[in-house]
């Protein structure tokens, strides 16, 4: 696999200078502008390590199943887990998010200004739809001072706006192991309203064994001038998941005799998960005056969980969850000595209510005896500013900083004589300063340097007590501190940004399973650990309709002070699950008369799957490709789509479960396999 990942490396390296000598046009870069600082701002003048996603990168012809699909590009940020929807995508940015079972942790997610990530920290994908999304930013290192609680970096989606032509749109596609995927989308500009409505139906059998999987998903987003500066935007989501199965993982021997078989205890127990859920935000924006504005959110989200784990024990989970939040965010334009001042103050109150239920599991996932019920709230405060300001004309100080409160209460409602009352609280609570300076050594080259700060308590899942019910009240919340230098140039006729980090992490929180539960993860913490590493990314475009692409992750994360329960001393280990290298390679044409296609390679190196670092995963080398048309037709846009998954074919494992009892680490990914599909989009108006 490695001369392979060489070849890939010399020639994603020398492609864009064989292209450029050959070129007859050059197209520049235009400048990007985000949200990602909560305020819009060019991303090149923000003093960290940002990226920004387009809609072509996340829409045209791919399968619309996973994040990772369009963000596999973005350096520091490590994917694993798209075929396994009972455990959702594991995200990891600079190490944070790794030691997730299931879920996101330790990386906020925000979906149209609506946080996904609930109050204790616990974040999902279920819950966003790709087909309709317009641009994702990722945030690539701690940024606690603005997001608070489980920031240690952070993705920010965006739904698409209406066009200003009304279009209905019917997208339609298959691929291998069943896959089946329809949506039907429609949006535009009438008067003062902004709207778009995507409904979509996924449904596959998956590539190992149980792991069939049905999704069904409806998004909205109105947007509604009530003045010239006053607008109301209005986010409907719903998500009804009736069927993701969990194969479960398994340990080596068992790949090697057969990739596509599901653990037994997953097929005894019929492990897997079902959920409905509905999120609704509302968010207003209004400009006081001359260089005051307002902006507001409110937002609600209902879930119902029902899940099966493979343990007898309590292996039954069902819990119905109510989310209430809301925010205020007040910003304020001025000048200090002459010089572009700009202040943002704002406030963050979300409630989390979840009344969680266990119950003996017997064969086939069927629900006996009941042996846990507690309620359970959280409730989180968080108050912050931030100031920008110009020292020079070339130069800008960013201070940011913020507090926050969180409060986790359970109520037992499981008494028994053999059983006492688990109720109890914990609070954690954390200030998170920053500080960033940006510097413009040409108009399109700035340098940068920051310190920045993050924290993660453990969610409400991480704080299971594994001698009952109730919450460990030994968990400590996880701290970091990010120290960060960089140089970036992203508009002209090159992008390029190359960042250089050191993180030091107190009280990091590692997963362990028991032999007496498995297949149900738990928590410690460990004393201290160091995270280095260096970024690197390139893109430009070039002549004759190609695009290049590249990003290279160098990453060196290890245990400083660390000891398991039982005394072993894992100080100077790697943390597991997380490669020391990862490159990412992309070639895109794009013709004049419609067609399209884009190759890329995704290399990973080897990772260690336990905290000893006694078992390493091997290295890695995926390749993909898509190719399309769009063709316009009067009023009728024809977009046929075809690509091919592994494109070599390679063996390799979607997701490694870190420290599974048993060495059942391995989740293998699927083989070659091919997809196609075709959307209709008639155009009204024209």
């Amino acid at each position: 696999m490695f001369p392979m990942a060489k070849k890939l490396f010399f020639f994603g390296m020398a492609f864009p200078f064989v292209c450029t000598s050959v070129s007859a046009q050059v197209i520049t870069l235009e400048p990007i502008d985000v949200t990602a600082t909560r305020v819009e701002k060019n991303l090149a003048e923000i003093p960290s390590a940002v990226t920004s996603i387009g809609r072509d990168d996340i829409q045209l012809g791919t399968e619309q199943l996973g994040l990772d699909e369009s963000l596999d590009s973005v350096p520091g940020l490590f994917l694993m887990n798209r075929y396994n929807f009972a455990q959702d995508l594991r995200a990891s940015i600079r190490g944070f998010g790794a030691r997730a079972a299931f879920g996101i942790r330790g990386i906020k997610v925000i979906v149209d200004g609506i946080p996904e990530t609930l109050p204790d920290g616990q974040g999902s994908v279920d819950g966003i739809d790709i087909g309709s999304a317009e641009q994702i930013t990722v945030i690539r290192g701690p940024a606690s001072s603005l997001y608070g609680n489980a920031s240690g970096g952070a993705i920010i989606v965006e739904s698409e706006r209406g066009p200003p032509e009304p279009f209905a749109e019917i997208r339609s596609s298959g691929g291998g192991y069943g896959l089946q995927k329809h949506q039907f989308k429609f949006g535009g500009q009438t008067g003062d309203l902004n709207y778009l409505v995507n409904v979509s139906d996924t449904r596959t059998d998956g590539y190992r064994d149980h792991s069939e999987a049905e999704n069904r998903q409806f998004n909205t987003r109105l947007e509604y001038d009530l003045s010239e500066d006053t607008t109301i935007v209005a986010t409907m989501h719903h998500t009804d998941q009736p069927v993701a199965n969990d194969p479960g993982g398994i340990n080596a021997a068992s790949v090697e005799a057969n990739r596509r078989q599901a653990r037994d205890r997953n097929l005894f127990f019929n492990t897997g998960e079902a959920l409905k859920q509905d999120r609704l935000g509302v968010m207003l924006r209004t400009q006081l005056a001359e260089g005051h504005s307002l902006q507001t959110r409110v937002h609600h989200i209902n879930r119902d969980f029902d899940a099966s784990l493979p343990l007898s024990g309590n292996g039954i989970v069902k819990f119905g969850r109510s989310v209430l939040g809301a925010g205020a965010q007040y910003t304020w334009e001025s000048s200090i000595g002459g010089k572009p001042n700009r202040l943002l103050v704002g406030l963050d109150f979300d409630m989390q209510d979840d009344d969680r239920f266990r119950f003996q599991n017997q064969e086939g996932g069927i629900a006996g005896d009941r042996v846990l019920d507690q309620n359970e709230e959280v409730t989180s405060l968080g108050v912050f500013l931030q100031n920008e300001t110009s020292l020079t004309d070339r130069s800008e100080l960013t201070l940011g900083l913020r507090y926050d409160e969180v409060e986790y209460d359970v109520t037992d409602h499981y008494i028994t004589s053999s059983n006492g009352d688990d109720s109890g609280s914990i609070t954690f609570d954390q200030i998170s300063p920053m500080v960033g300076l940006g510097f413009a050594l040409t108009e399109n080259v700035r340098l940068y340097s920051n310190i920045s700060s993050g924290f993660e308590t453990p969610t409400t899942t991480e704080l299971a007590n594994p001698n009952g019910g109730g919450f460990d009240q030994s968990l400590e919340a996880q701290e970091s501190t990010n120290y960060e230098v960089g140089i970036k140039s992203l508009s002209g006729r090159h992008r390029y940004e190359v960042a250089l980090f050191s993180i030091d992490v107190k009280n990091e929180l590692i997963p362990y399973e028991l032999e007496s539960q498995q297949g149900r993860t738990f928590y410690r913490n460990a004393g201290e650990s160091s995270r280095k590493g260096i970024e690197l990314a390139y893109a430009t475009r070039l002549g004759h309709g190609f695009e290049f692409s590249s990003a290279l992750t160098w990453s060196d994360f290890e245990f400083e002070r660390f000891s398991s329960a039982n005394g072993d001393a894992f100080d100077g280990k790697l943390i597991p699950g997380i490669p020391e290298h990862l490159l990412h390679l992309e070639i895109s044409w794009f013709g004049k008369n419609g067609h399209y296609f884009t190759w890329d390679a995704n290399v990973a190196g080897s990772l260690y799957a336990d905290n000893a670092n006694q078992t390493k995963v091997d290295s890695y080398t995926v390749s993909n490709l898509r190719l399309g048309l769009e063709k316009l037709v009067g009023n009728w846009e024809i977009s046929p789509f075809f690509g091919v998954n592994n494109l070599f074919d390679e063996e390799y494992n979607s997701n490694v479960r870190i420290n599974a009892f048993g060495s059942r680490y391995y989740e293998p990914a699927p083989e070659r396999n091919i997809y196609g599909g075709i959307a209709v989009r008639r155009i009204f108006g024209r």
